[in-house]
């Protein structure tokens, strides 16, 4: 029996004792409208979803899927929260420091299934973290961020107390070509990474998973906690068009590029191949036994404790309250 996440209320609203496989018609007989805000500016990560816009995907799903930008990268899960949009592209640790906070909100599906946040320098003489003692590093101004540096560098064998911080904003790039920074920590190894690459700026590259920083899910898809159960059909099919939609990316990468491409044409198209590209293996689960857009519970708990270590959490997170698996292509009820 498959350990099912979803907790007592969606049970009793969807009205059904036993779990097993999911099967859901195609579609039903009217198109459904959602709203899905977006994290940040489209970009490669973002593939996926055009693709499914393009394709007719969600329409095939019986659904009419209007994609946001958000103004500022910080509220698509406030507006999420206050019912301006339906769905919100976030981050697992936003995830959590927002039901931290009190929102009632939970991640059904994960986008990019592995961590993209890196330490990024073009100093070659960098190697590892410990190298950015008595050096400057610029971060986005987030409190996980700077967790992220101090335990990176202290993993490394490092003293954190001898590392600068500054806040450059979204300015990672131009402060490390200004040499404003020595290093910066916030951008991300599929985008600022190859955007650097390109410019043969040659950056030295350590993803913060593989530096001490326990793994999660770097972009997820997020819904409000109260309509998960009313709206599970919905939300299924919208779930498994997008994972068809993937599966047709990993197949057609340069037909999802140009999906994106059309409908974002000031994007630098060189970039984005590259970039989605780079990306593939991380839309999906590293266990190919698992469907797309799947998320472990116990790497959730195993991040969610080491936030909470870190003072970023007033108290430890649920991670069966935080996201559910059993929306996913055959998960669930």
């Amino acid at each position: 029996m498959k350990r099912l996440l979803l907790p007592a209320l969606l049970v009793a609203a969807l009205g059904i004792a036993a779990c097993g496989t999911k099967h859901d018609p195609a579609g039903p007989p009217g198109i459904q409208h959602l709203s899905l805000m977006l994290d940040f500016f489209p970009n490669a990560d973002h593939a996926g979803i055009y693709e499914a816009l393009a394709d007719g995907e969600f329409r095939r799903a019986g659904l009419d899927v209007t994609l946001r930008v958000p103004g500022d990268p910080s509220t698509p899960l406030k507006l999420l929260a206050a019912g301006k949009t339906d769905l919100a592209i976030s981050y697992e640790p936003e995830m959590l420091l927002a039901r931290d906070q009190g929102a009632k909100l939970v991640s059904i599906g994960a986008l990019v299934q592995r961590p993209l946040t890196s330490i990024i320098s073009l100093n070659p003489k960098f190697r590892s973290p410990a190298d950015l003692e008595h050096h400057t590093v610029g971060t986005a101004g987030i409190p996980y961020q700077s967790a992220y540096l101090k335990t990176t560098v202290q993993h490394d064998g490092g003293d954190p107390s001898l590392v600068k911080e500054v806040n450059v904003g979204f300015n990672l790039v131009p402060a490390m070509l200004s040499k404003k920074v020595y290093a910066t920590l916030g951008g991300f190894w599929n985008y600022e990474g190859i955007q650097l690459a390109r410019k043969h700026r040659h950056p030295k590259i350590v993803r913060v998973d593989q530096a001490g920083v326990p793994t999660y899910d770097e972009l997820v898809i997020v819904a409000r906690q109260n309509e998960v159960g009313p709206q599970a059909a919905t939300l299924r099919r919208f779930l498994q068009a997008l994972a068809r939609a993937h599966q047709t990316l990993r197949d057609h990468p340069d037909q999802g590029v140009q999906a994106l491409l059309k409908a974002n044409p000031d994007l630098d198209p060189g970039l984005q191949r590259a970039a989605v590209k780079a990306t593939l293996p991380a839309f999906f689960p590293s266990n190919s036994a698992q469907p797309w857009g799947w998320q472990d519970p116990a790497k959730w708990a195993a991040y969610g404790r080491w936030m909470f270590a870190h003072g970023l959490l007033k108290r430890q997170p649920l991670a069966d309250r935080a996201m559910v698996d059993d929306l996913l292509p055959g998960q669930g009820f």
